[in-house]
């Protein structure tokens, strides 16, 4: 007897917001998808769900990844990289389960895949055991400076992308040593995203954009925005190109 071949992982990049923005390629993955696997905070269905819905067949099986913490503790504590990882070794065996069974998974991951995304935890445990097939997307950097219509890099100049929720100090550090940025995970770190922006000398050139690309999304001077609250969909965008006509 034959042994029941082993399924299909497809690791999807949803782009930004805009489903619009989603490829052919990736709309073409959840047509032939048997489960959506996709991440998110308990009680609710995560971006990555509502950006994609318009394209799930009726009879696709569902499989919500719910995190364990998310802002509850911090990222560098010690509990909490005990539950993240206990979580992502579930999940991917809960997804495994589906590729024994041989069916199609595709897993959502919001921007890119292998861009900050969720997805590729499951990548590390599973691509090795069973076929796998990445779709690339649209990364929210790329969504929000086009939202704002900023021109960001040209010639030789250097890019840093730098997480929010590196030290102030390290943040500093390479805002004062790059040409342009851009900072991710934005949120709960405006207020020293801020601070390391003032201190660099590069607060009057950072751009805020808020749901880049999404319905409700917008942009503006950092400088003129006059508090520190940022949900997670936000990103700080310093362009170079200091000598632009």
């Amino acid at each position: 007897m034959n042994a029941q071949p082993k399924g299909r992982l497809i690791g999807v990049g949803t782009g930004p917001g805009d489903p619009e923005l989603m490829t052919l390629k990736a709309v073409r993955a959840l047509g032939e998808a048997e489960v959506l696997a996709h991440f998110a905070k308990r009680g609710n269905n995560g971006n990555a769900r509502a950006i994609v819905a318009q394209y799930l067949k009726p009879d696709v099986v569902e499989l919500p990844l719910f995190y364990p913490v998310t802002t509850e503790i911090p990222h560098d504590h010690a509990d909490y990289k005990a539950q993240i990882q206990g979580f992502y070794e579930e999940s991917a065996e809960q997804v495994a389960s589906h590729l024994d069974a041989g069916r199609t998974v595709a897993v959502l991951s919001e921007g890119d895949p292998f861009f900050y995304g969720s997805y590729m935890h499951l990548h590390v445990r599973l691509a090795s055991r069973y076929p796998t097939q990445v779709i690339p997307g649209v990364t929210a950097m790329s969504g929000c400076w086009t939202q704002a219509g900023l021109p960001l890099v040209q010639g030789d100049e250097v890019l840093s992308v730098l997480p929010g929720t590196m030290s102030e100090f390290e943040l500093t550090r390479r805002l004062a040593d790059t040409h342009a940025a851009v900072i991710m995970k934005v949120g709960r770190n405006l207020s020293k995203v801020r601070r390391a922006l003032e201190m660099s000398g590069r607060l009057a050139r950072a751009v805020y954009v808020e749901r880049g690309t999404m319905d409700n999304g917008y942009s503006m001077p950092l400088a003129e925005k006059t508090d520190d609250r940022a949900p997670y969909f936000s990103i700080v965008l310093v362009p170079g190109w200091e000598s632009r006509p």
